[in-house]
């Protein structure tokens, strides 16, 4: 929830304006959200979605052991410490330095040798060219920008050939419903061909959160047209014994209809490819 008491809607946003009032939202809220879910994501887990899958039990990224990998959306980088606790050389990047000061309290306070971090924004990489064997994210970057499809190109353009995409995002299908964890969330309301973006503004008409939607459809022809090859698309089915409810996210929708859409693409060679369509 912003602090402003938003008004929510549908209505467009740009691509500067969506990333100038994330960056605002994520800084504000960056210790708030680490209270209020910190204990569910852990330190130094990698935690896919609200269901609570964890990268242990899916195993979607591949050997990791040696490997360089860069974690984009991290927040407070709790995947890029597993991800480094399993061997590889890791940097985290994120676009809210409110996100990145968690992360460095977070190692400073445990005791932990700091992360490497990058502030940047998804859709324009300070990174070199072919500089990675794995580009993941889990819930980062690609619900909160207007251009998705930059993001997956960057993405693809600082792996290596033979790297590995890995990202997870509300699943499209919850676009349909109203964000609410009972019932009434279970009653579809809106298009799901409508990519209007949902932004919360204040009573002046400035918005202070945006996020875009998009199809099945729409993701994997982006991952398609960034010159990746999709491996995997995985629906996590809400885990039994698993009662804390996120948000819209809930045991009641959980068991009903997929939350979270994790995509598994590899990178074949440096040529992109045509869309599907």
């Amino acid at each position: 929830m912003s602090p402003v008491d938003p008004i929510a809607m549908r209505r467009s946003a740009s691509a500067d304006e969506t990333t100038r009032v994330n960056r605002a939202w994520w800084d504000h809220e960056a210790e708030g959200y680490y209270r209020e879910h910190g204990a569910f994501l852990g330190d130094d887990t990698l935690v896919w979605g609200p269901e609570g899958c964890s990268e242990d039990l899916l195993g979607l990224l591949g050997p990791l052991a040696g490997r360089d990998v860069l974690e984009i959306g991290g927040g407070a980088a709790q995947g890029g410490r597993w991800v480094r606790a399993q061997g590889a050389r890791v940097v985290s990047s994120d676009l809210s330095s409110g996100m990145l000061r968690t992360g460095r309290a977070i190692d400073r306070d445990r005791g932990w040798a700091p992360m490497a971090l990058v502030q940047c924004d998804g859709q324009v990489l300070p990174l070199a060219d072919a500089s990675f064997d794995i580009v993941f994210t889990a819930y980062g970057v690609l619900p909160f920008v207007a251009d998705s499809a930059a993001v997956l190109r960057e993405s693809a353009r600082v792996l290596r050939p033979g790297g590995r995409l890995v990202f997870s995002c509300t699943h499209p299908i919850r676009w349909v419903f109203p964000d609410e964890p009972g019932a009434d969330g279970l009653i579809a309301r809106f298009s799901y061909f409508d990519r209007t973006p949902y932004v919360e503004q204040r009573a002046d008409g400035q918005a202070s959160y945006a996020e875009h939607h998009r199809t099945i459809g729409d993701r994997v022809r982006e991952v398609v047209a960034a010159g990746l090859r999709v491996i995997d698309l995985v629906e996590p089915q809400w885990p039994d014994g698993h009662e804390q409810p996120w948000g819209g996210w809930s045991p009641l929708r959980g068991r009903i209809i997929p939350g979270t859409l994790v995509v598994v693409a590899d990178k074949t060679d440096d040529r992109p490819t045509q869309p599907l369509i």
